[in-house]
């Protein structure tokens, strides 16, 4: 499990991070999601034990960053946005120095070097210089050293900026499949990416945590959509006396009427019944009767323009 509690970090007068708290828990795939400048790569290179905080507590498997970041390194892999390559290079070579680096036991660095090439996709890239490979593939060799350790917690910083599309789908396949054996954060300001990996996101904005949940969650609405099949008298009045309703909306759905239904958390489970109760006593033909969902962009718009 990832813990931080209280983190607070400032660089002179800007405050970058604001006492900002959270979990990650293990076989999880979280987002840190942000614009740039929000404080994700800060909250990052303190994970790692690249940075001290001026405040808080942050532990990574029970250890204490602060006081042990070299224990907390041989649990973690990192790639940060800058991939930390050599480009004079072979893949091979260099995945050998980084095992070197981690002090895996020469018994097996054979093994691990291949479980990370293959891992994601440089089998036949090997013998090539770094410096020779495209932009997609350095991204692999970033990433491979960063699993070559099999470490519980991995930790990625932008993994897909600069890529393609293609290359954006493979990364998105290759993350998808280490969090098999491990837990994974990483910061993105890209919101598709969170929508196509993540179990959770949490949004910070402006050093600040305004949201922590589930994307099911954060995509849940308090509003409810009623679709007729046809015009009728009185609707906006009749659904407005509706107890929990607090306002109601009118547009059309693919060119039938439809009506938006704003109201609460506290009370949207008894309002579908209520509206079928209505539609039934004055003779509405119901075409569809829905829970609003939001995107992961209205979520985002929204605290953005309320922070």
């Amino acid at each position: 499990m990832i813990t931080v509690e209280g983190l607070s970090k400032s660089y002179g007068p800007i405050q970058a991070l604001r006492d900002l708290s959270f979990r990650i828990g293990e076989g999880e795939i979280v987002g840190l999601l942000g614009p740039n400048g929000a404080g994700k790569t800060t909250i990052i290179k303190i994970l790692t034990g690249y940075l001290q905080p001026d405040d808080g507590i942050v532990e990574v498997n029970g250890l204490d960053v602060l006081e042990e970041p070299k224990a907390v390194q041989r649990v973690l892999g990192y790639l940060p946005e800058t991939a930390p390559l050599y480009p004079e290079l072979t893949v091979q070579d260099y995945l050998q120095f980084i095992a070197e680096m981690r002090h895996i036991p020469a018994a097996e660095r054979l093994e691990r070097i291949g479980y990370a090439v293959y891992a994601v996709g440089l089998q036949n890239h090997l013998t090539r210089p770094i410096g020779q490979l495209s932009k997609g593939y350095r991204q692999r060799v970033g990433l491979a050293q960063a699993i070559l350790h099999r470490p519980r917690f991995l930790i990625l910083d932008e993994p897909t900026v600069g890529l393609d599309p293609t290359q954006i789908v493979e990364m998105r396949r290759l993350i998808k499949s280490l969090a098999k054996e491990s837990t994974i954060l990483f910061s993105t300001h890209i919101l598709s990416e969170v929508e196509a990996l993540c179990d959770r996101a949490i949004i910070l904005i402006n050093g600040q945590i305004r949201a922590d949940a589930r994307l099911e969650a954060l995509a849940a609405s308090p509003d409810l959509v009623m679709v007729l099949e046809r015009e009728a008298e009185g609707v906006m009045e009749a659904l407005r006396s509706l107890p929990g309703v607090h306002a109601v909306e009118a547009f059309r759905e693919e060119g039938y009427p439809a009506y938006r239904l704003h109201s609460d958390e506290a009370q949207i489970e008894a309002l579908p019944p209520a509206v079928f109760e209505v539609a039934k006593a004055r003779g509405w033909t119901l075409r569809e009767l829905r829970r609003e969902r939001r995107t992961l962009e209205m979520v985002f718009n929204e605290l953005a323009m309320a922070a």
